[in-house]
């Protein structure tokens, strides 16, 4: 008998899900088995040299995270199209591996001057698909996922180009990024019309201290099918255990950009949490990873690793979740938007 899965079955979409084990579940309605922790590659150059990246990417996958999430932009620090480019020659150097591994990219960011390497078109969607290919050294990508949402062009045009791809055997499913809720349903019902699959996952940025999505993104995948996928579940390194590094001084990416302008207004809040977790005897960035795994229609986290022990900090917060006790203290710390919930309710009085 199949079992529903810690993301839950959709009731709507009849979704049943069996997994082997907590590490592995579907992509929302699809049959497409991942990782719940996708490899994040977003540190690719700058932050981690290719032999490290190599050498990271094995510990991964030897521990069974096999969701490799990437974008043609990443490894910008050096050239965009980096990123990809250490994949490749990652998988190149490993006979075999690409089976092994669920390989997602995005499209849509400026990749170069001029108005034709950047957004929806079908003449950058397809071209930038075959250039990402080149640099991934593979003969398909399975999650094309658009990077934003591009207004200026219509679904039609999109889901044109996706079909496309699909049907030459580039792209397996298709996932979006950083859209509203409001695009996920237009993108699905013009998909609808056109008898195409439409959206497999939704990937948003989501953690304990920004929960704009559970009022509509969540909820709007839901009602589609889609898996949601959470970046960013530890706010660019702000609940990570911030204020004890910064005092140590060993602070990296938790000392610079989105966490430090976010410290400014949550200081006393990221205190209190800081000591929740000290009397967890657990790492604060194991406990966000927690949080955010445990959070209705999460299907799994993107993380951005830069060390062993990130992969392994990772991996316990998806094998020792949280007591209800712990995540009623963690609402009471970062309390949702509103009165909490899906939207309208969150803001009716």
């Amino acid at each position: 008998m199949l079992r529903p899965t810690a993301q839950g079955p959709s009731t709507q979409w009849g979704v049943r899900q069996m997994t082997r084990s907590p590490l592995h579940t579907r992509l929302g309605r699809t049959g497409l088995e991942i990782s719940r922790l996708a490899f994040g590659t977003v540190n690719f150059g700058g932050r981690l040299d290719e032999p490290g990246a190599h050498r990271l990417l094995d510990h991964a996958v030897a521990q069974g995270i096999t969701f490799l999430d990437t974008a043609n932009t990443y490894g910008w620090r050096v050239h965009k199209g980096h990123a990809e480019e250490v994949i490749g020659t990652w998988l190149a150097a490993r006979t075999g591996r690409r089976d092994e591994v669920v390989l997602a990219t995005k499209v849509g960011d400026p990749m170069g001057e001029g108005p034709n390497r950047q957004g929806l078109s079908v003449r950058n969607i397809v071209s930038a698909c075959e250039a990402s290919l080149r640099r991934l050294g593979t003969d398909w990508i399975d999650l094309y996922q658009i990077h934003h949402v591009d207004r200026s062009v219509h679904w039609d045009e999109v889901w044109q180009a996706m079909e496309i791809l699909v049907a030459q055997g580039k792209v397996r499913y298709v996932g979006s990024s950083n859209f509203a809720g409001w695009d996920i349903a237009s993108a699905q019902e013009a998909a609808r019309q056109r008898h195409f699959l439409g959206l497999a996952s939704e990937q948003c940025v989501y953690n304990l201290v920004t929960r704009h999505a559970e009022l509509e993104v969540i909820p709007a995948a839901q009602a589609y099918g889609l898996g949601v996928l959470a970046w960013s579940p530890l706010h660019g390194g702000l609940l990570s255990g911030v204020l004890r590094k910064l005092r140590e001084n060993t602070a990296v990416k938790s000392g610079q950009g989105r966490a430090m302008e976010a410290l400014e207004h949550h200081r006393d809040i990221i205190d209190a949490y800081e000591k929740l977790c000290a009397g967890l005897g657990r790492d604060p960035a194991e406990v966000g990873m927690a949080w955010a795994l445990s959070r209705p229609g999460v299907t799994g986290l993107v993380i951005g690793p830069r060390t062993e022990a990130h992969v392994d900090g990772a991996l316990a917060a998806l094998h020792a979740p949280l007591p209800q006790d712990v995540l009623d203290r963690l609402d009471g710390l970062f309390p949702p938007v509103g009165r909490g919930g899906p939207a309208p309710d969150a803001w009716l009085s």
